[in-house]
């Protein structure tokens, strides 16, 4: 048993088990506040300042300004995505509710995935096959299960 493996499933788990947490707690602090964009920048003014101080803890080398300024410009992609998916996540739990929001998120992820390993995006293409889509397909089912478009609110 490979317990690097292990260890990073289990965390893998457990960091989406409070997935739903923060969302419910950014929509909180919207609905206490100025609403969920206000409550998606303190999420992450929050988040910048923890990772700052673990940054400083760990004694962790910054690259220059040289070496980041020639950096390819998409890689800063990853701040707005992770901007959008907060601010989407403080939006919509209050519409849909903690487990529709989840399984449409990891839906998405898995269609997403695919896409971008077919690609090659970044790495090594990995083509879709029989085996990846049926197991999309069941990720999709169990959304339409959980989140049920067809019942009543």
């Amino acid at each position: 048993m490979n317990l690097w493996l292990l260890g990073s499933a289990a965390l893998a788990a457990i960091v989406g088990m409070v997935l739903p947490l923060q969302a419910l707690l950014n929509a909180r602090l919207g609905a206490l506040t100025a609403g969920a964009l206000f409550a998606s920048f303190v999420s992450f003014a929050v988040g910048t300042l923890v990772l700052a101080m673990v940054l400083v803890v760990a004694r962790t080398a910054w690259p220059s300004f040289r070496e980041l300024a020639a950096l390819p410009p998409g890689l800063w992609l990853g701040g707005i995505i992770g901007a959008v998916f907060v601010f989407c996540g403080t939006l919509l739990v209050p519409r849909l509710g903690a487990a529709s929001l989840i399984c449409l998120i990891v839906f998405g992820q898995v269609v997403g995935s695919l896409v971008v390993d077919h690609l090659g995006v970044l790495s090594t293409p990995r083509p879709v096959d029989a085996v990846r889509l049926a197991g999309a397909a069941l990720v999709c089912v169990g959304a339409l299960l959980v989140v049920r478009p067809w019942g009543t609110a």
